[in-house]
């Protein structure tokens, strides 16, 4: 009997040690308030589904546990990254060439406590065969860049942390 609770003692302590080592992320990384987007970015490219889905990705790789919370906030439990998409610029075309911008913000909190924040950005002409990329695929791709580069800087956090093409 007292195998049996020791045992299960052992597991809920790991169970609860890896949900501390957890970072919950956004379903979606929101469009800041204060951003100029262009409207047919906003409608047609889903950035803010993409970029967690990315930091998500790139994580993994890293051996990071990451989980997905509609909403999150500074005050949640445990260590949380609140990001959000601050600038979405779409220039040229696929006929002109491609020059998009993408800029991303982001404070992982523990316990309400600030660990660290950063500004991420990325550029792109659109690489290989930009000439039969269309816009959103494109966007995409700096922000799959900004996924890499968050979780990357989630491995060792630190304050006004500056990630990307600077």
């Amino acid at each position: 009997m007292l195998q049996r609770c020791a045992v299960a003692s052992l597991v809920l302590l790991a169970a609860t040690a890896a949900q501390a080592d957890t970072i919950t992320l956004p379903r979606t990384a929101p469009y800041a308030d204060e951003s100029e987007i262009a409207t047919n970015i906003r409608t047609e490219c889903d950035l803010p589904a993409k970029l967690p889905l990315f930091i998500a990705e790139f994580a993994k790789e890293h051996r990071i546990e990451t989980r997905f919370a509609e909403q999150v906030s500074r005050n949640d439990a445990g260590k949380v990254l609140v990001v959000e998409i601050d600038e979405a610029v779409s220039r040229g075309n696929a006929f002109i060439g491609h020059q998009k911008f993408s800029r991303a913000k982001g404070t992982l909190y523990q316990d309400g406590q600030e660990i660290g924040n950063f500004v991420a950005q990325r550029y792109s002409m659109g690489g290989a065969f930009a000439g039969y990329k269309g816009s959103c695929s494109v966007l995409g791709r700096t922000i799959k860049a900004i996924g890499k580069d968050v979780a990357e800087w989630m491995k060792a956090p630190t304050r006004d942390a500056q990630l990307g093409d600077r």
